[in-house]
């Protein structure tokens, strides 16, 4: 579906786009048509890029993740013993949301890789599940950390402070949230009409994180809020990581760097690294590039870098990193495989 008068504006505005680039790399108030319109000549028609390059990394990350995350979840939901814990419940919504994520994700960066043009109900839809799966994985890691944080603080009231139907609830809570908190920002633009149908006709998340900061205050708002909930995160999983280590750093645990826990420590704080740095490189570079600090052509081709690549790259670390640091996950896994490779032939037909 296009909007006529998005294509027309297209149309009339087609011989400008060196003055509009010029404009828009030397000036640090810009004009938010104009910008938008910059914006999209330039996916279309971009310098010296093949935007379809970056296509390469959620193509192949969504490879790799249906072929491991599916399996980790059969091994997960298929074992009683496995399912009834808090972690490994945890830990198979973890993989879900970051499943639906991907799949997704990959499915925007395909369209706006071919320019096929959303109708703007299926783009605001496709950019609130994209939202809701994200936010899914942001919770369930700072729960994941929660749940080690107890686990290893409160060893002998673990078991009374989340069992298993408790946790349940924690995640039904978990998914109500990341439904309601992006739920409540598009009740908030479409509202005051902060949608713009070019922007929405494009649907490219790397696009519209740029037009952000340069939108109505509602937009602003909320992209604001949303920083604020990501360092409230991001301050929890930092504030559990360092007093379990003060508080077990006499334990002895922490003596060999190839010991156990060392070895977990670092993979866990490897994954959210890779979880949090490219949340908040976005949010560098958006700031950078709306003061005029860099080129904004220089600014959309980081966002690309960040959102298809960097963003896109914990979703399928995570099983590898995190959850083969399970040893019953790893040993079902290694279980279903021998199982494989050792299933007898059926025999052949006797010689006539």
């Amino acid at each position: 579906m296009n909007f006529p008068g998005c294509a027309a504006e297209r149309r009339a505005n087609g011989t400008m786009i060196h003055l509009r680039e010029t404009e828009l790399n030397s000036s640090s108030n810009l004009d938010y048509r104009t910008l938008f319109l910059f914006l999209e000549e330039w996916s279309l028609t971009p310098s010296g890029t093949n935007t379809k390059m970056f296509l390469i990394s959620p193509v192949v990350c969504l490879m790799a993740g249906v072929l491991i995350i599916p399996t980790m979840l059969f091994v997960i939901f298929s074992r009683i013993k496995i399912r009834q814990e808090t972690r490994y419940m945890l830990l198979g919504n973890a993989l879900l949301s970051d499943l639906v994520y991907l799949l997704f994700y990959t499915v925007s960066a395909a369209l706006n890789a071919a320019h096929l043009h959303l109708p703007k109900e299926a783009c605001v839809l496709l950019l609130f599940l994209l939202a809701v799966a994200y936010c899914g994985g942001l919770f369930t890691a700072v729960a994941i950390v929660l749940d080690t944080y107890i686990a290893v603080l409160f060893p002998l009231h673990y078991i009374a402070i989340l069992p298993p139907p408790r946790t349940k609830k924690i995640i039904v809570l978990l998914w109500m949230c990341s439904g309601a908190f992006p739920g409540i920002f598009f009740l908030v633009l479409w509202s005051t009409h902060s949608f713009v149908p070019c922007v929405l006709e494009t649907c490219s998340v790397p696009v519209i994180l740029i037009l952000t900061l340069n939108g109505t205050g509602a937009v602003k708002l909320c992209f604001w809020l949303s920083a604020t909930v990501i360092i409230l995160c991001m301050s929890v999983i930092f504030c559990c990581y360092a007093i379990l280590y003060f508080k077990t750093k006499h334990s002895g645990i922490w003596e060999s760097i190839c010991s156990r826990a060392s070895v977990t420590f670092l993979m866990h704080n490897t994954v959210l690294f890779f979880y949090f740095f490219p949340l908040l490189a976005l949010f560098v570079e958006s700031f950078l590039c709306v003061n005029a600090v860099i080129r904004l052509q220089t600014g959309i081709l980081v966002s690309l870098t960040v959102c298809n690549v960097l963003t896109i790259l914990p979703k399928v670390l995570f099983p590898f990193l995190y959850g083969l640091r399970y040893r019953e996950i790893s040993a079902s896994l290694k279980y279903l495989v021998r199982r494989k490779q050792l299933r007898p032939a059926s025999p052949a037909p006797p010689p006539s």
